[in-house]
């Protein structure tokens, strides 16, 4: 199996539990709740989405022929030998695409894995770390993992509908766009009122960390 990648970059967690770290982003192209029409971007499931996730074109990205072969860029994005090496598997939806050699070949290099998905698609559980984000009327079958995180307010799916899942950390992001002050706010208070959910803010757009 090949890979399409849109971009390869090493950066710092920029949101949820674990904002500040460092780590290689691995971002595949393409997503399951778009049908790959711009018409239909404004009417999307997820039409909030702040990602370009179409293509190979960004830096890094291409079409990867055999999992050891990514893997290795990937390991060498990693500067050093300091750390925990971590790559974040992201997209678009990245379980389009991951697979168990990849997995494996990851791992055989000494790099941890995290996974940021939609969880329309089953993650397997030897993925080191798995996020799910739910996107409203989509079929949400992970349903378990470390780290739930939700876009808010979002019409179609509330916090309600997700605090019983089997997650270990429930985050609130507020939506971006026109309204994120007033977003951000609502959320303030939702966890405020709530507290099993925590306040995730996209630091990475607040600090300007590319």
């Amino acid at each position: 199996m090949s890979y399409a990648i849109k971009e390869i970059f090493y950066t710092l967690q920029g949101e949820g539990a674990n904002s500040g770290r460092a780590a290689v982003f691995c971002r595949f192209s393409g997503c399951n709740l778009w049908s790959g029409r711009e018409v239909d971007r404004q009417s999307a499931t997820c039409r909030f989405c702040d990602t370009d996730f179409r293509g190979t074109d960004g830096a890094g990205g291409g079409r990867f022929e055999t999992a050891q072969e990514l893997a290795s860029v990937v390991r060498l994005r990693w500067p050093g030998e300091d750390g925990t090496p971590l790559v974040v598997l992201t997209g678009g939806e990245p379980m389009l695409q991951v697979d168990d050699a990849l997995i494996d070949a990851v791992h055989a290099t000494g790099m941890k894995i995290a996974i940021e998905s939609n969880g329309t698609l089953s993650v397997p559980r030897k993925i080191d770390w798995i996020c799910i984000s739910p996107k409203a009327g989509a079929p949400m079958v992970q349903t378990s993992g470390d780290e739930l995180k939700l876009v808010y307010p979002q019409a179609g799916v509330a916090p309600r509908d997700c605090e019983m899942l089997d997650f270990k950390h429930f985050f609130l992001q507020p939506m971006d766009g026109k309204d994120v002050h007033a977003n951000t706010a609502a959320t303030v208070e939702y966890c405020r009122l709530h507290p099993k959910w925590r306040l995730s803010l996209q630091v990475h757009k607040i600090v300007g960390i590319p």
